[in-house]
């Protein structure tokens, strides 16, 4: 079985995670390391488009684990996160083998006693032949040592977050028909909130937290430079100084690191060299997703095309 990489201290979980193309703070490092050690989920929040998914992506490729993403929302039950049985081939069995069925009920006298000798082949047809693991299953059976991301659990609903607790605290579940499956392997954990809603108390005391707010001009400066490759010097500090300014201001929404990168992948397309007030009235709507906040915008035009970064980040 495929062993996964341990990380051996908070610089070496910061290294492997800048190799996978990730560029951590500090604090996010130290994070990814204890709960590789501890063996513990780590609950992340922040804003949307901080790089919450993208971390966990990154864990699991810095640690060579295999990832299984859960995405979650309103309605999400046990059933579509943990398996569910195939119907549509256990009915084909049952198609095939109608010939054996036709010779288990022979000579029963009665509907009953013809029911009971099918219900004693039932191990047959609720077995791991018809078993279809969903995210969390597939998890905890994973031969390659395996990263679970429980994606924006604040859209799911409490009930669903209550069942979370048992697979959290034991790594383990029951399937009736089948028994208890516990974990081939500790799989690592990363739960994702964008706040939607407060969650319980009890997933927090299982988890490590991490908050992951929008970067440091510093951070989001390297992360320009490592994920623009050939953006001149002059431009990316002109964008990260001028996305800094922006979130400053009153929006209902400012913009993500994501966004940060499209804007200025945007503004190499169009083979700007620096900004200027019209530029960025005119590039606007590729930064800011709300009409209202491109307007606010717009109204410091002068303060936005003008900002520089302060003069201790290189």
């Amino acid at each position: 079985m495929p062993e996964a990489v341990s990380l051996a201290s908070v610089q070496d979980a910061e290294a492997r995670l800048r190799s996978v193309g990730y560029l951590p703070s500090t604090e996010i490092a130290t994070s990814v390391y204890l709960a590789d050690r501890l063996e513990k989920p780590v609950l992340v929040e922040g804003p949307a488009g901080v790089g919450k998914t993208e971390l966990a992506r990154a864990f699991g490729q810095a640690t060579g684990r295999t990832l299984i993403r859960l995405q979650c929302y309103e309605g999400l039950d046990e059933s579509k996160a943990l398996y569910e049985w195939e119907y549509a081939k256990q009915l084909l069995y049952t198609q095939l083998l109608k010939d054996k069925i036709a010779e288990t009920i022979a000579g029963a006298s009665t509907l009953r006693e013809a029911a009971d000798r099918i219900a004693g082949s039932e191990d047959l047809f609720f077995s791991e032949r018809f078993l279809l693991p969903r995210p969390i299953l597939a998890a905890l059976r994973s031969e390659k040592p395996a990263l679970l991301l429980i994606d924006e659990i604040d859209k799911a609903d409490p009930e669903f977050e209550a069942f979370l607790l048992e697979v959290l605290a034991d790594f383990a579940v029951t399937v009736p028909e089948i028994g208890t499956v516990k974990a081939l392997t500790t799989p690592r954990v990363v739960l994702t909130s964008n706040a939607a809603r407060e969650l319980s108390d009890a997933l927090k005391r299982r988890c490590l937290h991490l908050y992951i707010d929008f970067p440091t001009p510093q951070r989001e400066l390297e992360i320009v430079r490592g994920r623009v490759p050939g953006v001149s010097e002059a431009l990316a500090r002109k964008v990260v100084a001028a996305v800094q300014a922006i979130r400053k201001l009153d929006l209902k929404k400012p913009p993500s690191i994501a966004e940060t990168l499209d804007w200025i992948r945007a503004l190499v397309l169009l083979e700007a060299a620096t900004l200027d007030g019209q530029l960025v009235s005119e590039t606007l709507s590729t930064l800011l997703k709300y009409e209202a906040d491109i307007g606010k915008a717009r109204e410091h035009l002068g303060y936005i095309a003008g900002a520089e970064l302060p003069a201790g980040v290189v």
